[in-house]
Protein backbone atom coordinates (compact mmCIF):
# COMPACT_ATOMS: atom_id res chain seq x y z
CA UNK A 1 0.00 0.00 0.00
CA UNK A 2 1.69 3.35 -1.05
CA UNK A 3 1.23 6.00 1.52
CA UNK A 4 0.19 9.48 0.31
CA UNK A 5 0.89 13.04 2.28
CA UNK A 6 -0.55 15.71 1.20
CA UNK A 7 -0.10 19.49 2.07
CA UNK A 8 -1.18 22.94 0.95
CA UNK A 9 -4.91 24.30 1.47
CA UNK A 10 -6.43 26.74 3.54
CA UNK A 11 -8.53 29.70 3.31
CA UNK A 12 -8.98 31.95 0.87
CA UNK A 13 -10.99 34.92 -0.92
CA UNK A 14 -12.63 34.52 -4.13
CA UNK A 15 -10.37 35.02 -6.74
CA UNK A 16 -7.04 33.84 -5.28
CA UNK A 17 -5.09 30.75 -5.71
CA UNK A 18 -3.97 27.75 -3.50
CA UNK A 19 -1.47 24.60 -4.30
CA UNK A 20 -1.97 21.55 -2.69
CA UNK A 21 0.59 18.64 -2.63
CA UNK A 22 0.87 15.14 -2.54
CA UNK A 23 4.15 12.85 -1.98
CA UNK A 24 4.15 9.39 -2.51
CA UNK A 25 5.92 7.29 -0.06
CA UNK A 26 7.41 5.24 -2.00
CA UNK A 27 8.61 4.77 -6.36
CA UNK A 28 5.36 5.34 -8.87
CA UNK A 29 6.57 2.22 -10.27
CA UNK A 30 3.74 -0.03 -11.29
CA UNK A 31 1.35 2.90 -10.79
CA UNK A 32 -0.53 4.28 -13.74
CA UNK A 33 -2.68 7.27 -12.91
CA UNK A 34 -2.72 9.87 -10.27
CA UNK A 35 -6.37 11.94 -9.61
CA UNK A 36 -7.65 14.92 -7.02
CA UNK A 37 -11.67 14.65 -5.76
CA UNK A 38 -12.83 16.81 -3.70
CA UNK A 39 -15.51 15.65 -1.12
CA UNK A 40 -18.50 18.72 -0.47
CA UNK A 41 -20.93 18.15 2.15
CA UNK A 42 -21.89 15.21 1.31
CA UNK A 43 -20.20 11.90 1.71
CA UNK A 44 -19.10 10.97 -1.96
CA UNK A 45 -16.15 12.52 -3.40
CA UNK A 46 -16.43 14.18 -7.05
CA UNK A 47 -13.90 14.24 -9.31
CA UNK A 48 -11.74 16.93 -10.18
CA UNK A 49 -8.64 16.58 -11.99
CA UNK A 50 -6.25 13.61 -12.98
CA UNK A 51 -3.03 12.71 -14.58
CA UNK A 52 -1.07 9.73 -16.15
CA UNK A 53 2.69 9.12 -14.45
CA UNK A 54 3.29 7.38 -18.08
CA UNK A 55 1.60 9.90 -20.51
CA UNK A 56 0.62 13.33 -21.41
CA UNK A 57 -2.99 12.57 -20.70
CA UNK A 58 -4.71 14.82 -18.49
CA UNK A 59 -8.43 15.45 -17.46
CA UNK A 60 -9.97 18.03 -16.17
CA UNK A 61 -13.68 18.51 -14.03
CA UNK A 62 -15.21 21.10 -16.99
CA UNK A 63 -15.82 23.51 -13.93
CA UNK A 64 -12.33 23.74 -13.39
CA UNK A 65 -10.95 23.61 -16.53
CA UNK A 66 -8.94 26.64 -17.11
CA UNK A 67 -8.43 27.24 -13.74
CA UNK A 68 -6.69 24.80 -11.94
CA UNK A 69 -3.12 22.35 -12.85
CA UNK A 70 -2.49 19.11 -12.09
CA UNK A 71 1.01 18.24 -12.59
CA UNK A 72 3.60 15.62 -11.32
CA UNK A 73 7.30 15.31 -10.98
CA UNK A 74 8.07 11.81 -10.92
CA UNK A 75 11.73 12.45 -9.28
CA UNK A 76 9.59 13.32 -6.49
CA UNK A 77 7.02 11.04 -6.60
CA UNK A 78 5.04 14.00 -6.44
CA UNK A 79 1.86 15.38 -7.90
CA UNK A 80 0.53 19.22 -7.13
CA UNK A 81 -3.14 20.76 -8.08
CA UNK A 82 -2.35 24.48 -8.79
CA UNK A 83 -6.27 26.18 -8.40
CA UNK A 84 -6.41 29.73 -9.72
CA UNK A 85 -9.48 32.26 -9.58
CA UNK A 86 -10.84 30.02 -6.69
CA UNK A 87 -15.00 29.97 -6.49
CA UNK A 88 -16.40 29.11 -3.32
CA UNK A 89 -18.44 26.57 -4.60
CA UNK A 90 -14.47 24.99 -4.93
CA UNK A 91 -14.62 24.65 -1.12
CA UNK A 92 -14.04 21.24 0.08
CA UNK A 93 -11.53 18.40 1.17
CA UNK A 94 -9.18 18.01 -1.49
CA UNK A 95 -8.18 14.44 -1.80
CA UNK A 96 -5.43 12.98 -3.94
CA UNK A 97 -5.41 9.05 -4.78
CA UNK A 98 -3.57 6.75 -7.04
CA UNK A 99 -4.02 3.58 -9.56
CA UNK A 100 -2.49 1.06 -10.82
CA UNK A 101 -4.94 0.14 -13.38
CA UNK A 102 -3.77 1.19 -16.86
CA UNK A 103 -7.38 1.37 -18.59
CA UNK A 104 -10.03 2.95 -15.43
CA UNK A 105 -12.93 5.17 -14.99
CA UNK A 106 -10.77 7.77 -14.02
CA UNK A 107 -13.85 9.86 -12.45
CA UNK A 108 -14.72 7.01 -10.42
CA UNK A 109 -13.58 6.93 -7.06
CA UNK A 110 -13.48 3.33 -6.42
CA UNK A 111 -11.07 3.02 -9.34
CA UNK A 112 -8.66 3.92 -6.54
CA UNK A 113 -6.24 2.19 -4.62
CA UNK A 114 -4.55 4.30 -2.30
CA UNK A 115 -5.68 7.93 -0.70
CA UNK A 116 -4.17 10.85 0.71
CA UNK A 117 -5.50 12.31 4.03
CA UNK A 118 -7.55 15.12 2.71
CA UNK A 119 -6.85 18.96 2.41
CA UNK A 120 -9.66 21.14 3.92
CA UNK A 121 -9.99 23.95 0.90
CA UNK A 122 -12.28 27.14 1.83
CA UNK A 123 -12.80 29.91 -0.56
CA UNK A 124 -15.25 32.74 1.21
CA UNK A 125 -16.81 35.19 -0.57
Amino acid sequence: QVQLRQSGGGLVQAGGSLRLSCVLSEDIAGLNFMAWFRRDKGPSRVFVAAVSWITDYTRYRDSVQGRFTMSRDNAKNTVYLQMNNLKPEDTGVYYCATARKEALRITDPSEFDDWGQGTQVTVSL
